[in-house]
């Protein structure tokens, strides 16, 4: 395996996050959470189109009728980047202003789950995953977390993995999922990141079932069977890798992006792409198609 890594967005002091491949534009897009910018990838004439959505952005999806679903800081909208038009659906935390959405991703009937998390000062587990059905019912996952993560679909649909981040819990479970109704059933640890260097951010599922995690604060990514073994641990050029996902034409390359501050201090020089989006070739892997939210 002859493993290559290149930055293809540089950028300091980025959140960057929520990276998902649409395999009908063939387009990256992603998020710079903290100011709220959600970025579009072109690798065919390697641009990166910016559009602001003037709040924090935790994720988004495409949507099958054109444009995006965003989980941001006051719930969930649809937004046409092209046009700026925003329409808000639901905020599930209305009563709780210190939070704000992060990670999310569509199941494969075309559902949208994300969790929320407290944005900033001292942690607290007040954070909870919620499923937007394609009739824009809201459910959400009866559990507290810090740092609502991970969340990822094995190829089959019938395994939804999930994670919290926080240096506390740093674990990513499994369970059930019935793709039909939405329905999880009892979480299971999956991957305990205590065993290796760093916690656990976004994740992705490629085409053979492993899942792989970004190893935030670990300057690492992994790569773990469905059984949740270790298989394999690549060393990135950043201390912070948020999230990664498989892209390209043939879902051949492995897309991650980064945060850009907060680092450890006197590691800045050793990291100068850091807060950048990086894609990764050679894996000798593919991921998944990324579904359209339905809704």
């Amino acid at each position: 395996m002859s493993v290559e890594i290149s930055t293809i967005v540089s950028g300091a002091e980025r959140l960057g996050e929520g990276a998902v491949w649409d395999t009908e534009d063939q387009r990256l897009w992603w998020v710079d959470i903290t100011v709220g910018l959600i970025h579009c990838y072109n690798p065919e004439d390697k641009s990166n189109q910016s559009f602001a959505f003037g709040e924090p952005v935790g994720c988004i999806a495409r949507r099958e009728h054109g444009g995006l679903v965003v989980a941001a800081k006051s719930g969930f909208w649809f937004f046409d980047p092209q046009t700026g038009q925003k329409r808000h659906i639901i905020d599930p935390e209305e009563d709780q202003p210190e939070n704000r959405f992060n990670d999310g991703t569509v199941d494969p009937a075309g559902r949208f789950w994300a969790g929320t998390m407290k944005d900033g000062g001292e942690p607290k587990q007040q954070g909870k995953f919620y499923l937007l059905d394609t009739d824009l019912k809201l459910t959400e996952m009866d559990k507290l977390f810090y740092t609502t993560n991970g969340l990822a679909f094995s190829p089959n649909g019938d395994t939804i993995y999930f994670s919290d981040s926080n240096k506390l819990t740093r674990t990513i479970w499994s369970c059930n999922y019935d793709s039909a109704t939405g329905l999880t059933g009892n979480a299971k640890t999956f991957f305990d990141t205590r065993q290796v260097k760093g916690r656990p951010d976004g994740g992705t599922v490629d085409a053979e079932g492993c899942y792989w995690m970004a190893g935030v604060n670990g300057w690492q990514i992994y790569r773990i069977s469905p059984e949740g073994e270790l298989l394999f641990t690549l060393d990135v050029p950043v201390e912070k890798p948020t999230k990664p996902m498989f892209g390209g034409k043939n879902l051949d390359i492995l897309y991650l992006t980064s945060i850009g501050f907060g680092l450890t201090e006197g590691s800045e020089a050793n990291q100068p792409d850091a807060g950048g989006l990086f894609a990764i070739k050679g894996l000798g892997v593919t991921g998944l198609r990324q579904p359209r939210f339905k809704g």
